[in-house]
């Protein structure tokens, strides 16, 4: 049966609901967008301000996904994350961990936090055990092995119906798909993530909210001949369309600017 919505720490995503605003945490000094980094000690503060600017949950990671960022180790990752989650226990901020490793969400589960972010897509049989035993919702990323190495809509389709069964048979039954729009493999270009924008609207066929995390990504910028420092603009103007087709979610560096983005829409849209 199709289940439409999905619920974090009582908030309600997907279905009738508003569409949602996830700030995004770097704890990583790798991150392709030097501005998106936050050092331990400065977390709590950087998630008080993105709430108060309109966010409705943080996405803490400390690990860069970009190609070519340099690699830690799982350690490395692991204590980011510890220092990170200290700042933001008992704040009541609704938190979602980006990791795809046991150990990193091990020592997050010590803490405060209400969902995981696995842009492997559960394709890992030992971190998606220790999700699943988690009980906590996740946001699950279009992956068949390998994170985003799903190439073009077809293929994509595909790695979302992969998760669907994952996250079935592993009893997850609260999750949001993302249909991994961006340069997560080499053989990806530009215009796959392009087409994928085209036609978001088709990933809300598996009847679950569906996430947009298309924030100052490579393919605006090759678009626009701009560096992450200068995507906002083209970030803003491809995020009302995706709201448009569907979005039930949309992840953010910039929370101020597309927190009045999304009032702007909702109030075109009559919400």
């Amino acid at each position: 049966m199709l289940r439409r919505d999905c619920t974090i720490n009582r908030l309600r995503i997907g279905g009738d609901a508003p569409v949602r605003l996830m700030g995004v945490i770097n704890c990583s000094p790798e991150s392709f967008y030097r501005g998106s980094y936050t050092p331990a000690g400065r977390v709590y503060d950087r998630a008080l301000a993105m709430v108060d600017a309109g966010a409705d949950l943080i996405d803490l990671g400390a690990r860069s996904t970009a190609p070519g960022s340099p690699p830690i180790t799982v350690a490395e990752e692991a204590a980011r994350v510890e220092a990170a989650l200290s700042e933001l226990d008992g704040t009541g901020i609704t938190v979602s961990v980006d990791t795809r490793y046991a150990e990193v969400l091990d020592l997050a589960l010590r803490h405060d936090i209400h969902a995981v972010n696995d842009i492997s897509g559960l394709a890992d049989e030992r971190y998606a055990r220790a999700v699943a035993d988690s009980g906590l919702p996740v946001f699950v990323m279009a992956s068949l092995r390998e994170p985003g190495d799903a190439v073009g809509l077809a293929a994509t389709l595909a790695a979302l119906d992969a998760v669907v069964a994952r996250c079935t048979r592993l009893g997850i039954e609260e999750y949001v798909l993302d249909p991994a729009v961006g340069r997560w493999v080499p053989g990806r270009t530009s215009e796959d993530d392009w087409g994928l924008c085209r036609n978001f609207e088709a990933f809300s066929s598996f009847g679950r909210p569906v996430l947009a995390a298309i924030s100052r990504k490579t393919f605006i910028g090759d678009l626009l001949g701009r560096e992450p420092d200068d995507r906002l603009a083209g970030t803003l103007a491809l995020t009302a369309m995706l709201v448009e087709k569907g979005a039930a979610v949309v992840r953010s560096h910039d929370v101020r600017e597309t927190a009045d983005l999304l009032r702007v829409s909702a109030k075109m849209r009559g919400r």
